[in-house]
């Protein structure tokens, strides 16, 4: 039995509707946000499924250094703001330093930490403390059984609230691969699993000064976590997604995710007819 986290009025569990967390990779304008926000949250409302706007106010491990990083602290914390009050979502970010946390967590619901970042265990205590629920990314370098020692590091700092996130792991140069006898190992530490499923598309630094992709794999392996037991999921989509101004090449058109949601939320009800 994996213990509730809980977001605001939302919850991620075994017990709950399955939790989308989605949004554009960095904030970008404020009409492209609030659209990616609005229509993200009449197709989970219409779906019965949890809906977390994501977007980054800065994007510390970018490929090139020429690479957009996004509005940075203070103005992405008031777009952020903006798109919680006008769409009336629940809103997440990333948090990359430990000074972060307390100034993100003024207006995020729950605070993310990157997978490269998930063993700072500076970070992972200033996201506790803030009383905030935390999403940990496992990072592509680990097994899901060392992130045992995440799970036991944000319950001694206090953290209540948490969960964990899969998004696939090295497999050579410039490939990710998705293991799922292992994503039954990170949902075996009784916390709440999420997949990230446009970031285990990637191709790490396989493009030309930047990440590449294979977008057209992220139905499929929507279907395979959600089969799998997963509580959340975790997407990444734009309005024209090679205008993005991160990860263009794993983002998702928005118009492509209703039918990838719908798909979620019929087997999702089918595993677990018991969930409201």
């Amino acid at each position: 039995m994996r213990i509730d986290c809980r977001i605001g009025s939302l919850a991620a569990g075994e017990n709950h509707p399955l939790l989308v967390i989605a949004g554009p990779c960095v904030l970008e304008s404020g009409d492209v946000n609030l659209l990616v926000a609005s229509t993200l949250r009449d197709c989970c409302e219409a779906l019965g499924l949890g809906f977390v706007f994501k977007a980054s106010f800065d994007k510390a491990n970018r490929t090139s250094v020429d690479a957009p990083r996004g509005p940075g602290l203070e103005a992405g914390l008031d777009a952020l703001r903006a798109v919680a009050e006008d769409a009336g979502v629940v809103v997440t970010t990333d948090v990359h330093d430990p000074r972060q946390a307390n100034p993100a967590a003024s207006v995020a619901d729950l605070l993310q930490v990157p997978a490269f970042l998930c063993r700072q265990t500076d970070l992972l205590r200033a996201c506790a403390e803030t009383g905030r629920p935390v999403n940990v990314k496992k990072g592509q370098f680990m097994s899901p059984a060392e992130m045992r020692h995440v799970t036991a590091k944000l319950e001694s700092f206090g953290c209540r609230d948490f969960m964990l996130t899969e998004r696939g792991t090295f497999f050579g140069y410039h490939r990710l691969v998705n293991d799922f006898i292992g994503l039954g190992d990170l949902m075996d530490l009784g916390r709440p699993v999420c997949f990230d499923v446009t970031h285990s598309t990637q191709l790490p630094g396989g493009g030309e000064r930047r990440t590449a992709g294979r977008p057209d794999r992220a139905a499929l392996l929507t279907r395979a976590a959600v089969a799998a037991g997963v509580d959340a999921i975790f997407l990444e989509c734009h309005p024209c997604p090679e205008q993005a101004a991160s990860d263009p090449d794993t983002m998702q058109s928005l118009d492509a995710v209703p039918g990838i949601l719908e798909a979620a939320a019929s087997l999702h009800r089918a595993l677990r007819p018991a969930v409201p």
